[in-house]
């Protein structure tokens, strides 16, 4: 096996094992044996577990970014995105809630780093501060800096971004959360989210005319 293959296949595993166990729970041993290596050899590619585990966040969040940048969800740089959301229909904005929500849900690697961190925010506060800028602060930013610009060029009637990003994000933030603790509600939950959309779109459009001047 490769060096690189082996170095990602201690950050699958670890990630594996983090997921279901705890970051406390689980020793250096028992990834080795997961990886199918000795436990001497596992540090040839990682110093420590917490190297391991800086390891995960980091190729994690890096992954995130590439595989969102190809629906046009560009969380690190909103002003990309900003044309997009400028000419967006209530169906076009449904589709990138259901895609993201269906990637957040169903990418192995996406799910069961959440449901690690999930774990881990309560073991420190470095962590906690990590999960809320990544799951909470990072999206609603975002959508708060789309929001202010289209508010802005009279595309949507609105006064607070940062209201409306809150009013937009967490109806898909608790449906998600509701889906990772019973996947056998995806269907619904995805109804509701349509129904959220639909709603959260009219009403932002509402008192803004064709012209896009607010009425």
């Amino acid at each position: 096996m490769k060096q690189e293959d082996t170095k990602q296949k201690i950050l699958n595993k670890a990630l594996e094992l983090f997921s279901s166990q705890g970051y406390d729970s689980v020793s250096v041993s028992e990834i080795a044996k997961a990886v199918g290596i000795k436990a001497p050899s596992l540090y040839n590619h990682f110093p420590s577990k917490q190297a391991i585990f800086d390891a995960i966040v980091e190729s994690t969040a890096a992954q995130y970014e590439a595989d969102t940048d190809r629906i046009d969800i560009h969380v690190q740089n909103a002003k990309q995105d900003i044309p997009v959301f400028a000419e967006i229909t209530e169906d076009t904005l449904f589709e990138k809630v259901r895609q993201i929500s269906e990637y957040s849900l169903h990418n192995e690697t996406i799910r069961q780093f959440r449901r690690m961190m999930t774990i881990e925010q309560f073991r420190s506060p470095k962590l906690a501060k990590l999960y809320t800028w990544r799951y909470v602060n990072r999206v609603l930013d975002y959508h708060a800096d789309i929001f202010r610009a289209l508010i802005a060029a009279n595309e949507i009637c609105a006064e607070d971004p940062q209201a409306l990003a809150m009013m937009y994000v967490a109806p898909v933030l608790t449906l998600i959360g509701v889906c990772d603790r019973q996947p056998e509600r995806e269907s619904e939950c995805l109804e509701k989210l349509r129904q959220h959309v639909r709603i959260f779109f009219r009403m932002v459009h509402s008192g803004v005319s064709k012209s896009g001047v607010n009425q």
